[in-house]
């Protein structure tokens, strides 16, 4: 048996994690659905992304003894549009006298 971590963020500083104990040769689709996290969140496989170990992995790839299992949500912004906003909110610096 094979022992792997799969973990959820619901939202910000929220953390579902399930560790599951699967043959080897079990894929990450398969570590997923036996965790219960689809579930519980109510989420649909289709449109969903996840990876292992924070990179990105195909739905069959095959797992290994100590995997951390990761499925990621939408973002809830464009990051650059928000770099954008603060940096506008941001008061101007000011310059430094010269000699």
């Amino acid at each position: 048996m094979i022992r792997v971590e799969v973990v959820y963020s619901p939202s910000a500083r929220q953390i579902d994690c399930s560790v599951c104990e699967l043959p080897p040769g079990h894929t990450l689709i398969q570590a997923v659905r036996a965790s219960g996290v689809l579930s519980r969140h109510g989420l649909a496989e289709a449109g969903l992304r996840w990876g292992i170990w924070g990179r990105i992995q195909p739905a069959q790839t095959v797992l290994r003894d100590g995997d951390r299992v990761e499925i990621y949500r939408p973002l809830q912004a464009d990051p650059k549009e928000s770099r954008r906003r603060r940096q506008r909110q941001q008061k101007p610096l000011s310059r430094p006298r010269s000699l």
